[in-house]
């Protein structure tokens, strides 16, 4: 996505990509109620009048946050799963915690949380959140059924990997580097089913 302010002020009323990703920043920042036609204007330093040549309402721009966050996050997982050169089942996996553990993304992880609770009591992002989840799962079950577990057990270990995954942003982070990558290399073992080194 890009940042606020990337296109020149007097060509921000033309561009729907930076009214959303300013509504971006400010779920991230508030949640959905954050979310407002007057206070986006202002960040844009835009009237609000251009809001209305990308949506007729509020609730459009929110129908469209939800459909940019639920199609960016299936197309993410979907090349995130490709292998690389020769991964294995095993590889795919632990570059997939990697990326997510070693390399956060502050940003993203808030708009994760903020979808999730904005789900909580709307229909239409409870949907959007149950479909990521199902794509997310879809592509990391097979995964774990290549390294030999059936479909009930892979679809167990597929659920405790994205737990583990998204539940680490809600911990304090371990301030030992060599202890949380011992940590980190253990819970990968364990959710793997391989024994740790």
């Amino acid at each position: 996505m890009n940042r606020p302010g990337r296109f020149p002020l007097r060509e921000a009323k033309t561009h729907r990509e930076a009214w959303l990703d300013t509504a971006f920043a400010m779920l991230a920042e508030g949640g959905v109620d954050h979310v407002r036609i007057e206070p986006l204007a202002r960040r844009l330093r835009v009237t609000k009048g251009g809001f209305y040549w990308h949506f007729k309402d509020r609730a459009e721009l929110l129908a469209a946050l939800l459909t940019h966050w639920r199609d960016g996050r299936m197309a993410v997982i979907a090349r995130h799963v490709t292998p690389e050169a020769d991964e294995d089942a095993e590889a795919v996996l632990r570059r997939l915690l990697g990326r997510y553990l070693d390399h956060p993304n502050p940003r993203g992880a808030a708009i994760e949380m903020a979808v999730r609770d904005w789900a909580r009591h709307d229909p239409g992002a409870a949907a959007a959140v149950a479909e990521v989840d199902r794509a997310r799962l879809a592509h990391v079950v097979p995964l774990f059924e290549s390294l030999g577990a059936g479909p009930c057990e892979a679809e167990a270990r597929a659920r405790l990997f994205y737990a583990y995954v998204f539940g680490q942003n809600l911990l304090s982070p371990t301030s030992d580097a060599a202890e949380a990558a011992r940590q980190q290399d253990r819970i990968a073992a364990i959710l793997i089913g391989r024994d740790a080194a």
